[in-house]
C-alpha cells in the first residue's frame, strides 16, 4: 500500500508514522517547573543518536490550545532535564503523567512517584526508573512549517542504571532483560514488553567469506 504524504493531513501522517515505526522507547522527562517543583511527562519520539559523545534526541509536539508543552518550556528555560526509562512496573504511573494536567499540578505526586537527586544537574530523577540520563540541552530544532513540533538534542552528562542489570562494570555490560523496559506501539495506548529477545551474531566481511566460501561478488 502506497501513501503519498503530500495528500495526507498531519493527523493521518502521524497515525501512520507512529503505527509503523515501532517499537519506540519512551523518554519519561522530568524537568524543573520554575517554582520549586517538577514536571513529568512521557514522549515516544525518542532515541539515542550518538554514543561518543552521548546524545539523546526527543521530539516534542505542540499541545492543543497552548503555544508550547510544559516540558519544552522548562527545558528551554533551564537547559537541563532527566530522561527516565519506563519499566513495566512503572507503566501505569507513566501513563498517568501523560494526562494534560495544568502547569501548577505536580504529576510526580499525583502518580505517587519518589525522586532521587541527580549528580550533575539540579533536576531529580525518578528513583524507581531502571535507567536514567542526566541531560543538558544541546540544541532545539523547530520543524514543520509552524506546526510547533520541536526536536530536542541533549548531551548526556551522567547515567544511572539498575545495579542488578549491570553484569560487568568495567566493560559496561548490561543485561537488558533485567531492566524490564516497555516500548510504545501504535496509538492509542498500545505498548510492548522487551523481555522476548533473540540473538544474532554480526560477522565481519572476512568471517562471512569464511562461512560462505562459494559465494561470489554479485553482478
Amino acid at each position: 500500500m502506497h501513501f503519498d504524504v503530500e495528500t495526507l493531513d498531519g493527523g493521518l501522517c502521524y497515525k501512520l508514522m507512529t503505527s509503523l515505526v515501532v517499537p519506540r522507547p519512551i523518554a519519561w522527562l522530568v524537568t524543573n517547573n520554575g517554582e520549586g517543583g517538577q514536571n513529568a511527562a512521557p514522549f515516544s519520539f525518542f532515541n539515542c543518536f550518538s554514543g561518543d559523545p552521548p546524545v539523546l534526541c526527543i521530539g516534542i509536539g505542540r499541545p492543543a490550545g497552548r503555544a508550547v508543552k510544559d516540558s519544552l518550556a522548562n527545558i528551554e528555560r533551564d537547559r537541563e532535564f532527566v530522561v527516565n526509562m519506563v519499566s513495566e512496573e512503572l507503566a501505569q504511573a507513566m501513563n498517568l503523567t501523560a494526562t494534560d494536567f495544568p502547569p501548577d499540578w505536580a504529576e510526580l505526586s499525583v502518580a505517587g512517584l519518589e525522586t532521587a537527586p541527580s549528580v550533575k544537574i539540579s533536576v531529580p530523577r525518578i528513583a524507581a526508573s531502571p535507567a536514567a540520563f542526566e541531560c543538558r540541552l544541546r540544541e532545539c530544532i523547530d520543524v514543520g512549517q509552524g506546526s510547533g513540533n520541536t526536536i530536542v538534542l541533549a548531551d548526556v552528562v551522567a547515567i544511572h542504571a539498575l545495579d542488578e542489570a549491570i553484569t560487568n562494570v568495567e566493560r559496561c555490560h548490561v543485561d537488558g532483560t533485567k531492566l524490564g523496559i516497555v516500548g510504545r506501539m501504535q496509538s492509542p495506548g498500545r505498548y510492548v514488553r522487551t523481555r522476548d529477545t533473540f540473538d544474532m551474531k554480526q560477522l565481519g566481511f572476512a568471517q562471512w567469506q569464511a562461512t560462505n566460501p562459494q559465494a561470489g561478488k554479485p553482478d
